[in-house]
C-alpha cells in the first residue's frame, strides 16, 4: 500500500490523493454494490412490470440510472457544503489552491467516474460513453495535483439538473409519460438546468477560461488547449441540450396527441457530468 501511495504521489504527481484513497475505494465499491446488487433487487420488487420482464441490457440501463441518482443525492449536497465552508481566501488561487474538504468530495466523484468508465467498457454500447467516463475520471483525479480543484467542486453542482433528468427517465419507463407528474418534473428540470448549467455554468466557464489564461505560462500547453477547448464544447452542448429539452417537452405537453417521443425529439437522458472536458458524448444508453 505504501508503494502504491508513493507511485500515485510521486510518479503520477497526484500529491494530494493518498489521504483520500480510502474514500475513493469505498465510493467505487459502494456504487458498484448499488449497481450490481441493491438496484436489481429493489427494482425487481418495487417495479416488477417496468423492470423484471426486461432484457439484460434494459435492466442494466435501469440500474445505471439508479446509481446516477444515488450519486447526485450524495455529491450535490456534499459539494455545496464544501463550497459554503471553504476558507475565505480559497478564491485567491483558483488554479493550484487546495482545501481538505475538496479531497473527500472529489474522491467520491472519482469513484463514481471509475465505476462509470468500467460499466461503459464491460457493457459497451458506444465509444462516447467510454470517452465520457475516462475524461471525467481523468479530470477529477488530476485535481489532486492539485489543478483547478476549485472549479471541479463547483461543476459538480451542475448535477442538480441530473436529479430531474433521471426522474424524467423513470417516469417514462414506468408508464407515466405525459402525466402531470412528468410535467411538474419537466418544469423543475428546465429551471434547474437553466440556472445551474446555463447561468451558473456560463459564469464558471468564463472564470475558468480566465484562470487558464492567467496561468498559461505555468502549465503545459496541452493543459491549456485540452481544458480550454473542452470548456467551450461543454458549454455549447449545454445550450444545445437545453434547446432539445424545451422542444421535447413542448411536443409532449402541447395540443397534439403525441406524448411519446423517440430519437432526435427525445429529451437526452445522459448528460455529461463534471468540469469542462475535451470530448462531447452520446446522449442515452437506452
Amino acid at each position: 500500500m505504501a508503494f502504491f501511495e508513493k507511485f500515485i504521489s510521486e510518479t503520477l504527481g497526484l500529491t494530494k490523493f493518498p489521504p483520500y484513497l480510502s474514500t475513493f475505494y469505498w465510493a467505487f465499491l459502494g456504487f458498484l454494490l448499488v449497481h450490481q446488487v441493491i438496484a436489481p433487487v429493489l427494482s425487481a420488487r418495487w417495479f416488477p412490470t417496468a423492470y423484471a420482464g426486461k432484457s439484460k441490457a434494459a435492466k442494466n440501463n435501469w440500474s445505471i440510472h439508479v446509481v446516477s441518482q444515488v450519486h447526485v443525492l450524495i455529491i450535490v449536497p456534499y459539494a455545496l457544503y464544501s463550497i459554503l465552508n471553504e476558507d475565505a481566501d480559497r478564491s485567491l488561487d483558483k488554479a493550484f489552491g487546495w482545501d481538505a474538504r475538496v479531497g473527500y468530495v472529489h474522491a467520491i466523484a472519482s469513484g463514481y467516474f471509475l465505476w462509470d468508465t468500467l460499466d461503459a467498457i464491460v457493457n459497451f454500447i458506444d465509444p462516447g460513453f467510454v470517452a465520457h467516463g475516462v475524461a471525467c475520471f481523468f479530470i477529477y483525479t488530476m485535481s489532486y495535483k492539485p489543478f483547478v480543484a476549485y472549479y471541479g467542486t463547483r461543476c459538480l453542482l451542475w448535477e442538480t439538473s441530473t436529479f430531474f433528468l433521471n426522474n424524467h427517465w423513470f417516469l417514462d419507463k414506468t408508464g407515466r409519460t405525459g402525466t402531470r407528474a412528468q410535467l411538474i418534473n419537466g418544469f423543475f428540470l428546465l429551471t434547474s438546468f437553466f440556472l445551474v448549467r446555463i447561468v451558473y455554468g456560463g459564469y464558471i466557464s468564463v472564470n475558468f477560461l480566465i484562470t487558464l489564461i492567467e496561468v498559461k505560462k505555468e502549465i503545459p500547453i496541452a493543459y491549456t488547449l485540452v481544458y480550454g477547448t473542452g470548456n467551450v464544447i461543454l458549454q455549447s452542448l449545454n445550450w444545445f441540450w437545453f434547446y432539445k429539452m424545451i422542444a421535447a417537452l413542448r411536443k409532449r405537453f402541447g395540443d397534439n396527441d403525441q406524448v411519446k417521443l423517440t430519437g432526435a425529439d427525445e429529451i437526452p437522458t445522459h448528460i455529461n457530468n463534471g468540469p469542462p472536458q475535451p470530448l462531447p458524448i452520446s446522449e442515452d444508453r437506452s
